[in-house]
């Protein structure tokens, strides 16, 4: 048997509508624990997403003074300049990449989670369910 549940088959129709009061409350303070639960862990991602993004945009703020600069080397010198600026170019362009791809698995993951109102749901509809089942 799991652990918290017991055997509920022999008890009078008194006993368990008796208890109902305590197992509704333990319900809703497990569903408010889970909902600040929920909450908590969506912001923390949410921030380091965030961050991620951020630190993405800052990679692309210097790209482009960098792309300004392979241009006007590429103009003016042919070879050594306008070609380790378009290096540094690539580098920067991979790290935006990067970080954004970082910043997007990490909303992904986010937006996988069942957040507390999709768990009341699921508890009603078990309910219903087993209410359906006993007649």
């Amino acid at each position: 048997m799991p652990r918290g549940y017991r055997d509920r088959a022999d008890d009078s129709l008194l006993t368990l509508l008796g208890d109902l009061p305590e197992l509704v409350t333990k319900l809703v303070k497990a569903e408010i624990d889970a909902a600040k639960a929920w909450i908590s862990k969506t912001a923390k991602d949410a921030g380091i997403g965030s961050v991620w993004f951020l630190v993405a945009l800052f990679f692309l703020f210097w790209a482009v003074p960098v792309i300004l600069v392979f241009a006007i080397a590429g103009l003016s010198s042919w070879w050594p300049v306008w070609l380790s600026a378009l290096a540094v170019f690539g580098i920067l362009i991979v790290a935006v990449l990067l970080f954004a791809l970082l910043g997007i698995l990490k909303f992904r993951k986010l937006l996988k989670r069942q957040n507390p109102a999709q768990a009341v749901a699921e508890d009603i509809r078990i309910v219903k369910e087993a209410g359906d089942d006993q007649f």
